[in-house]
């Protein structure tokens, strides 16, 4: 059982690394990336774990699934599926345990303006 923000949730987890295994540098590299800054800012301001069909991220699903086990394996989110789903969830709490104030100030920045601005 996935357990994040003080939840537990059903069905079956994907693999993550444990808490001291995550590195700083594994973080920031994978949120360097917009499409995966994006899929955290949404998980940030959703209320309870998102199926990763509810992203509208305007690439394959092969990219998005990629995007997703990365943002896993760097320890960023945890998974776990659901029948034919796979919901997502920030491990907000887990993070800031690590890495205090790290998630919040990445989160706090002003998302990048587009190039046409």
């Amino acid at each position: 059982m996935v357990t994040t923000r003080g939840r537990q949730r059903t069905g079956k987890p994907l693999p993550q690394p444990d808490l001291d295994e995550i590195e700083v540098e594994q973080v920031l590299r994978a949120l360097g990336e917009p499409v995966r800054l994006r899929i955290v800012r949404n998980l940030a301001a959703a209320e309870q774990p998102m199926a990763c069909s509810a992203f509208h991220l305007g690439v394959s699903k092969s990219t998005s699934t990629h995007h997703f086990r990365l943002l896993r394996e760097s320890g960023i989110i945890a998974q776990h599926e659901q029948g034919t789903s796979r919901y997502s969830e920030l491990r907000s709490d887990e993070l800031e345990d690590r890495f205090p104030g790290l998630l919040a100030a990445i989160l706090a920045a002003p998302p990048k303006r587009p190039a046409s601005e």
